[in-house]
């Protein structure tokens, strides 16, 4: 397993690499596009799984729900795809390490936001024309309720339930980092991800297609503003529970343990001090026999 700071390091590297990306804007766009396709993805897988279980009003809705979404995340990971709230935490990795500027960070996430924006409509158009969200299905009335339930949402609500998603869902990708097995890797995506859609939390790429496909399949009581509404703010508590709850606390961290490295170091290349090394002459002893104090042993510890 990485330690924080080649972590860190390797987080670093990787947003430079993603603002070097974000300038070549229709392959970018389309890596984005990709991103907001996938986590769709796991939106439908969603609905259509868990939506019986909801029809029946069986508990084990939101478990299901949770348990099934993790194919997002392992597509974004896996396929390869650009996610906005991942790289929330990335970039600004970079950026609190001034490896990169402040205008290239918000440059590079709003292209990938729109990106995934894009990508997240052309899903939901090709799932509305496959039929399998239709009026009468089951995945029409689990679709229903989570509209009806996220447009009920207070703003606070909603904003804190998405720090609280991102925060999970960059967790998965920072122990992703840190790990060297591939399966490692996806264990901890699952469970990231059933723990933040299993509790309810918002995440901005999946309320994209979520929302869409409410328009496209006319759930009622659905508006523009209140989707704009949802972008802002589930938006908003997703950069902060990505940037600064896990993205920032983990720079401190890293940057403590480069210290506390650095320390032992200093204290390991340090001479040992001789306290009763004998004395050259016996002038130097007749000095020191009247002049120095007998001191207590001196030890140094790692």
């Amino acid at each position: 397993m990485l330690s924080y700071p080649e972590a860190l390091e390797y987080q670093v590297a990787a947003a430079q690499k993603k603002t070097k990306a974000a300038t070549h804007i229709g392959s970018y766009t389309i890596a984005s596009m990709l991103g907001g396709a996938y986590v769709g993805i796991g939106v439908v897988v969603m609905l259509t799984a868990a939506g019986p279980f909801f029809e029946n009003n069986d508990p084990a809705v939101k478990l299901i729900s949770g348990i099934v979404f993790s194919a997002a995340l392992s597509l974004v990971l896996v396929a390869g795809a650009e996610l906005v709230t991942s790289n929330m935490m990335t970039l600004s990795q970079g950026l609190f390490q001034r490896r990169i500027r402040f205008t290239v960070w918000g440059r590079t996430l709003t292209l990938n936001f729109l990106g995934n924006l894009l990508g997240a409509v052309f899903l939901a158009v090709v799932v509305w024309l496959s039929g399998v969200t239709h009026h009468g299905t089951a995945a029409y009335s689990y679709l229903e309720a989570l509209l009806t339930s996220k447009t009920s949402e207070s703003i606070p609500v909603m904003f804190f339930r998405a720090i609280l998603c991102n925060a999970l869902v960059c967790l998965a990708i920072w122990s992703g980092v840190r790990l060297k097995s591939e399966v490692a890797r996806l264990i901890m995506i699952f469970w990231c991800i059933l723990a933040f859609v299993t509790s309810g939390f918002e995440h901005v790429v999946a309320n994209m297609t979520t929302f869409t496909l409410g328009f496209l399949n006319g759930v009622p009581d659905i508006t523009a503003t209140d989707f704009a509404l949802n972008m802002v703010v589930v938006g908003a508590g997703n950069l902060v529970g990505g940037s600064i709850l896990v993205g920032l606390t983990y720079v401190v961290l890293a940057r403590a343990e480069t210290r506390a490295h650095a320390e032992e170091v200093n204290i390991e290349s340090t001479p040992a001090v001789q306290a009763d090394a004998p004395p050259t002459s016996a002038k130097a002893a007749s000095n020191a026999d009247s002049s120095v104090t007998p001191a207590a042993d001196v030890s140094l510890s790692r």
